[in-house]
């Protein structure tokens, strides 16, 4: 299978800036900003990002207001300040070297086995697995292995499959997993036809392809209704930052209030809130998905007589330069298009 797979993936793997260059302070970037996020969206992020933070030194130093604003869109921002955690961590222990072996690299926040697999064999060639959602499936294919892969007894027996087929080659055979996993042995019709381990696969064999892997039933997400304020006046909005524990914590958001409000109750919470508001327009209602819960978000475009001083206001055109997390884009889109 080793060598089929390798032989595949060395004919047309896709090109990536990481894949390109695989040093491993990209290696590393690439593997936190993949967790959750698709390629084609990383990549430009990536660009952006060793643009203006190139080693572990410049990450290590950066302020962490410009970090979660380089981080704006990519959500789970508390991968941002682990980054930027290890990359301290790796100044003080390691001279600014990223650690080889994997049971070092697991010691740096933010790193788990896949991610310290996948450090450890495409940027030190290390013979460790990576396994993650894509290679689950496929190797549970491969084995028919019907075990539930939320379980730490499946994951053990994939990985042990996965180390006796690295070979001499682990980083490169590691990425022709998850780039078999991303393209072919997708979760639903999977392009058995084209696959150049199916000879492999006994699932393909039993026809049972679409039946693995084996996971329990994801919960309900919860729904939150939600009403945000957009306050302005003199050209100055008001922002305000989230708490330091807790979902997008440390962030930049509008005005949040629990429930839905129409016009009359919106109105009267404003002037509850000290607030004279001389115009009130409904602005932009949508949902906004995270991992498991959704706010349902109603929002208003207030124009208030004057400022309540012991908030944050700001002029709008610098909301550019806060990190307003991607729960607000919608919003930010809506003001912008109202110049």
């Amino acid at each position: 299978m080793n060598r089929d797979l390798l032989q595949w993936f060395d004919q047309g793997h896709r090109s990536m800036p990481w894949r390109d260059d695989p040093n491993p302070y990209y290696v590393w970037i690439s593997e936190i900003m993949l967790q959750q996020t698709r390629v084609h969206v990383v990549i430009p992020y990536f660009k952006r990002f060793i643009e203006t933070l190139p080693t572990v030194h410049h990450l290590a130093a950066i302020d962490d207001e410009k970090l979660m604003l380089l981080w704006q869109g990519l959500g789970y921002y508390n991968r941002a300040m682990n980054l930027k955690k290890s990359a301290q961590i790796i100044l003080e222990k390691y001279g600014g070297h990223l650690p080889k072996s994997k049971d070092e690299l697991l010691t740096l926040p933010g790193i788990g086995e896949y991610t310290a697999g996948a450090i450890a064999s495409i940027a030190f060639g290390q013979k460790e697995a990576a396994v993650d959602g894509n290679v689950l499936r496929v190797f549970t294919r491969l084995l028919a292995d019907s075990g539930d892969i939320t379980k730490v007894a499946t994951k053990k027996r994939v990985t042990e499959a996965v180390m006796k087929e690295l070979g001499d080659r682990p980083g490169d055979f590691n990425q022709a997993l998850m780039e078999l996993g991303a393209l072919v042995c997708l979760p639903k019709n999977p392009k058995c036809e084209i696959c150049p381990v199916a000879h492999h696969c006994k699932a393909k064999e039993q026809g049972t392809q679409e039946s693995f892997p084996v996971k329990p039933k994801k919960k309900e997400a919860v729904h939150e209704n939600k009403t945000v304020f957009v306050l302005r006046t003199n050209g100055q909005t008001m922002i305000s930052k989230r708490p330091e524990e807790g979902l997008l914590k440390n962030l930049w958001q509008f005005p949040l209030v629990d429930g839905h409000m129409n016009r009359k109750d919106a109105t009267l919470y404003l002037r509850e809130e000290g607030y004279d508001p001389l115009r009130i327009k409904k602005g932009p209602s949508y949902k906004h998905i995270f991992s498991h819960r959704i706010w349902n978000i109603h929002s208003y475009i207030v124009d208030v007589a004057e400022m309540v001083t012991n908030h944050h206001w700001i002029v709008q055109d610098e909301l550019s330069e806060y990190a307003i997390p991607s729960a607000f884009s919608k919003i930010l889109e809506y003001i912008e298009h109202e110049k």
